[in-house]
């Protein structure tokens, strides 16, 4: 009975790890989201149904509910971990920090959100990924000059920043809100980014005039994060590829902040709907893999004329290097485009190095000579940009030296030394016959 409970249970597994995530299929995936409380779900209706409209298959849980496991048998069953649970002390099942961190270390994605009452695991999880809340537990952003009007409690602190990193692959091609240019609602608390962490990056900065402190106190001590130097939206792309999204707001993501029209102060323009709802859903197509999302496939090399690939090269060849790279669409996978990308022939030191040219269509290509040096050398390609999952490439291949039998019989550069050999030859000749025969 025990054995065939266990078959069951495997059995029920299969479509998870079978719609896990995919290199070929990299959005269609299951994301478990973590609440505080189930009123989140209906208060944050319309960020949660644009995930599920987009494929995404979303569990939702209580933070503290005693059955949440991320993995089962060896095999994890979510592809996404979305925590809109700031006031958890600590999580339910065998979620712990720990847990979270080798969630994302094997590669998988993370959506963190806080606010006011952000606990201390909740900042912990911050902090491992590069990021650090304002320490004073009541402090949040504050802003007296870049604030929205309809900030009725007068503190100002919900802010409109429009302060956004200038990436396409990273917020779309589509400016938020470029016909009105409707800023991004904020009300929560700010961060720093950690100096020494180099995978961190800005995505929404506060304005010059704004400052952590709080609201209901008056100001003792200058306050410990100031300026643009505070963050409110911040991303970490892994050296693995995974993503991760951390804000001080859970109300960024809010149907409130979405519907909310918002009139900058000093401003005489009022926008009828802010940019929450499109910055949003820009930002989780990119912590979802839906953009910037690369594969390699189809890497080559061969010798200039022929179609095979040697098993090993011989110095100074003629080589040709192709690769084909795509990017995912969010639908498919198209042809990438660029022309940064570039291979190198590497021993110790990369002794050639080539960037290659592109058809338009996917295809990257390049051909050089091999260097009159011999021993094991690699084609190694690196490319790493912002916002682009990162590409380590590297194929192995000996180059040898010639041959006895494959020098020139005769050298042209050598025909000085030969005319020499032979002129002193003949002048021994000549000397030796006027000698004997010379009376």
């Amino acid at each position: 009975m025990a054995k065939l409970s266990i078959f069951i249970t495997l059995i029920s597994l299969f479509p998870l790890i079978y719609s896990s995530f995919s290199l070929e299929n990299p959005t269609d995936r299951r994301i478990l989201v973590l609440l505080d409380d189930f009123a989140i779900k209906s208060s944050h209706s319309i960020f949660f149904k644009s995930l599920q409209t987009r494929g995404f298959e979303l569990d939702f849980k209580l933070a503290d509910d005693p059955k949440i496991s991320l993995q089962r048998y060896g095999q994890y069953l979510y592809d996404g971990l979305i925590l809109l649970s700031p006031t958890i002390e600590r999580f339910g099942g065998s979620l712990d920090l720990a847990a979270v961190l080798e969630f994302v270390d094997s590669g998988h994605d993370l959506i963190v959100a806080a606010d006011a009452s952000a606990s201390d695991l909740i900042r912990d999880i911050a902090t491992e990924c590069g990021v650090d809340f304002d320490e004073d537990p009541a402090a949040m952003v504050i802003d007296h000059t870049n604030y929205a009007v309809s900030d009725t409690e007068g503190d100002h602190t919900l802010i409109a920043s429009d302060n956004f990193i200038q990436s396409d692959v990273i917020l779309g091609s589509k400016k938020i809100e470029a016909s009105t240019n409707a800023p991004i609602l904020f009300q929560g608390i700010g961060h720093s980014l950690n100096a020494a962490n180099s995978l961190v990056l800005k995505v929404l900065s506060a304005s010059p005039s704004a400052y952590s402190a709080s609201p209901k106190s008056k100001l003792s001590n200058p306050p410990s994060l100031t300026g643009s130097s505070i963050s409110l939206v911040s991303v970490v792309q892994a050296r693995n590829n995974a993503r991760i999204l951390i804000t001080g707001s859970l109300d960024i993501f809010s149907n409130r902040l979405f519907r909310s029209g918002v009139q900058k102060a000093g401003s005489s323009t009022k926008h009828e709907k802010s940019g929450n709802e499109q910055f949003v859903t820009e930002i989780s197509k990119w912590v979802f893999h839906e953009r910037g999302h690369l594969k390699a496939v189809n890497v080559r090399h061969h010798k200039v004329g022929e179609t095979d690939e040697p098993a090993m090269y011989r110095i100074n060849d003629d080589v040709e290097y192709s690769i084909e790279i795509y990017e995912w669409s969010g639908k498919s996978w198209e042809p990438y485009v660029a022309n940064d990308v570039q291979v190198q022939f590497y021993m110790m030191s990369p002794y050639v190095l080539k960037t290659l040219s592109t058809d338009q269509k996917g295809l990257f290509s390049t051909s050089f000579k091999v260097p009159d040096v011999y021993g094991v050398f690699q084609f190694k390609v690196e490319y790493q940009r912002l916002g682009f999952t990162s590409l380590s490439l590297s194929k192995q291949i000996p180059v040898r030296p010639f041959r006895h039998n494959e020098y020139e019989r005769f050298i042209t550069a050598a025909f000085p030394y030969y005319g020499a050999s032979f002129s002193t030859m003949a002048g021994f000749f000549i000397f030796t016959f006027v000698y004997l025969y010379n009376k």
